[in-house]
């Protein structure tokens, strides 16, 4: 069985990776299918001097289900059962390691599709993966 992740913010880029894959299960239906949302981390001290440590947590797991919800609801529709996680952490580094903690064969995340120029001036989270993945990146885009 194809253990397969899909990191998603709630964005369209992370429904085109939820409808590609739900796609991929019509076929196949020996597809496990995991969906990550990685919260940033509030690392201000500021803030952390006055919001508890239970409250951040709430704020975190709220964030993260509202960000999955529309993913949770695409393959809900499609009848592809699936497992959710939310973790806290900088999202490349985050999506690496849950990757390979917990032993996927293959990463499917979406892509915003910027120009190559603008990609390497801004910076991104689905070319980190790429570029530091020791499993199989689909970049749906």
């Amino acid at each position: 069985m194809l253990k397969i992740l899909i990191p998603v913010d709630g964005s369209e880029y992370g429904a085109q990776a939820v409808a590609h894959v739900a796609k991929l299960r019509e076929k196949d239906a020996q597809i496990e299918v995991h969906l990550l949302n990685v919260q940033i981390p509030i690392e201000s001290g500021h803030a952390r001097m006055f919001v508890e440590h239970d409250e951040l947590q709430d704020y975190y797991r709220d964030e993260g289900l509202a960000a999955l919800g529309s993913a949770r609801a695409a393959l809900d529709k499609a009848g592809v059962p699936y497992s959710f996680h939310i973790a806290v952490g900088h999202v490349a580094e985050t999506i690496l390691r849950y990757a390979e903690e917990k032993h996927f064969d293959k990463i499917v995340m979406g892509t915003h599709g910027r120009s190559r120029l603008l990609q390497l001036l801004l910076g991104s989270i689905a070319s980190d993966v790429l570029k530091h993945a020791s499993i199989p990146v689909t970049l749906v885009k």
